[in-house]
């Protein structure tokens, strides 16, 4: 039954490019009254049937898999990890914007951020509300749903904090819903993750190294999920517990069958410390159905490089230099792992090159060339690879398969560390310590607050987590506050720093993101987040 919902993708991932992209409280009727081919059915009778349900569910999971791309540049663009980088100033206007924090709220990413997670939780609402029968495919699939849906809205509350829930299909006069408070986002993630959770339809992974289980769903990311939305909330006691519930499983394992990094290959697919990941395949036949831009925008900028030997036998060339590693991100890799750790800097190595290692492998700026965006470090677990690659097309980089992680077992460690630190457990030492062990770091003796945050930081970088935690533990205005006030360029003479902002940095209002103009244009019953 897995795969066979996966063997929908191909053909529903056209129709998924179909979906109506106006936003939720946007009139739509118009765009919806399209000529029917076939007897399709109607809402009302669609969702009665096995085959039609796991239709459904496949096109909720290619919906979140549209959205990954915004999702990721976006989360990354806001933290302190990356430049937003490109081939020039102006490349990429809406993620400059974002990095610098000169951003307003006509944001295209932004907008597309926010009317995507909620066509996620429309697609999600469409089974659970007319999904009509109690056979299993029916139950698991509402049950899935509602994990999608508290995902949705957990980004929401996190990010813009006040914008609407949506429990249900809404009827046109519901259109136009006013504000939410958190209150009312964390009741839903809550009651949906726990029905989920409690209702003995999600599978369990039969073993670490299952890797067809987990391509959906499964009971513990829905426990991860919610401890992680506990956590947020600090509450810390119900966090331990709940993420002890998926570290006590046995059905999850930091990846040490290869090197550190090769866990971001395609070739480990699903691996052993995978909760999530939206799937790839590596199919001729189904690869532009599943191609995205993704790996082509943030690895290195290729036509300003030149490649010679190691890489120019391994590395995919033709990408577009978007996300390049923050000096202060290798910092803080060369304090905590070489200065303070046992001096191999080995998960450093294995995550990002400086420039003398990117010469070593074979990569040379080009004479009189400058990487935009850059202080002379690349990324490297991001990057792709030939062997990544459903078809290799040196130009432009939109073929490979690596899956699209959305949450892997070293984070779910580290927030059960910080649940456990906070709530006063020993847990928390150990739990740390696994990720360092794995990172071939010296275990610590004893651990604070702050241990824990370098240590996520490094494990997670460049994985669209860092610009939550620093804005929930009240650090963003400390890290970010001159962020974008000037743009560096690297060329083989060093760093020069260019473009320079007159208005820039991590404000107080930059707390919440702002509610897209274009909702507030069409919605007299929304108001403004504070500050915009």
């Amino acid at each position: 039954m897995i795969t066979k919902i996966y063997n929908k993708i191909g053909w529903l991932l056209g129709a998924a490019l179909l979906t109506i992209n106006c936003s939720l409280f946007t009139a739509c009727e118009s765009e919806l009254d399209i000529e029917k081919h076939g007897n399709l059915g109607s809402q009302d009778t669609y969702y009665t049937t096995d085959e039609n349900v796991n239709s459904a569910t496949a096109s909720l999971y290619l919906q979140m898999r549209s959205l990954f791309y915004t999702w990721y540049i976006t989360m990354n663009c806001l933290s302190d990890d990356a430049w937003a980088g490109g081939s020039a100033r102006g490349d990429n206007n809406d993620m400059e914007r974002l990095n610098e924090y000169t951003f307003d709220t006509d944001n295209g990413m932004i907008q597309s951020l926010y009317s995507g997670l909620y066509s996620v939780i429309y697609k999600a609402n469409l089974i659970i509300d007319k999904v009509e029968g109690d056979t299993p495919v029916m139950i698991r699939a509402i049950n899935e749903a509602k994990v999608f849906r508290a995902w949705a809205h957990f980004e929401l509350v996190t990010l813009w904090g006040t914008a609407p829930v949506v429990d249900h299909l809404l009827e046109p006069s519901e259109y136009r819903q006013g504000n939410s408070t958190p209150e009312e986002h964390w009741k839903l993630i809550e009651s949906d993750l726990k029905t989920a959770i409690e209702s003995g339809t999600l599978p369990s992974k039969t073993s670490v190294n299952d890797e067809e289980t987990g391509i959906r769903v499964t009971k513990e990311l829905a426990q991860a999920f919610l401890g992680k939305a506990y956590l947020f909330q600090g509450r810390y006691s119900e966090a331990a517990t709940m993420l002890d519930n998926v570290i006590n499983s046995g059905k999850y394992a930091l990846f040490t069958a290869d090197a550190y990094d090769m866990q971001f290959r395609a070739r480990y697919n699903n691996n052993c410390e995978s909760l999530f990941e939206l799937q790839k395949r590596n199919d001729q036949e189904q690869m532009w159905n599943q191609c995205d831009f993704l790996m082509c925008m943030i690895g290195w900028r290729s036509d300003v490089l030149s490649y010679t030997g190691t890489a120019n036998d391994i590395v995919a060339q033709g990408t577009y230099g978007f996300l390049n590693p923050r000096k202060s991100l290798y910092d803080a890799f060369v304090d905590w792992e070489m200065t303070k750790g046992n001096g191999t800097g080995y998960r450093m190595n294995k995550t990002l090159l400086n420039y003398d290692q990117m010469v070593e492998l074979g990569v040379t700026v080009n004479p009189g060339a400058s990487v935009y965006g850059n202080e002379g470090y690349f990324t490297w677990k991001t990057q792709a690879l030939k062997e990544d690659c459903v078809m290799d097309l040196s130009g432009l980089q939109i073929l490979q398969y690596n899956d699209l992680k959305v949450m892997r077992y070293a984070e779910v460690l580290l927030l059960a560390a910080e649940a456990h630190l906070q709530n006063g457990s020993a847990k928390a030492l150990d739990y740390i310590n696994q990720v360092r062990t794995r990172a071939q770091e010296t275990p610590l003796a004893s651990v604070t607050l702050e241990d824990i945050k370098a240590e996520k930081r490094l494990e997670l970088c460049l994985e669209a987590i860092r610009y939550q935690d620093l804005v929930r533990w009240g650090d963003a205005m400390t890290v970010m506050g001159e962020q974008g006030k000037e743009v560096p360029l690297f060329s083989t003479t060093g760093v020069k720093w260019g473009f320079q902002n007159t208005n820039y940095g991590f404000k107080e209002r930059n707390k919440l993101l702002p509610i897209p103009l274009k909702e507030m244009d069409v919605n007299p019953n929304m108001n403004k987040n504070e500050g915009w």
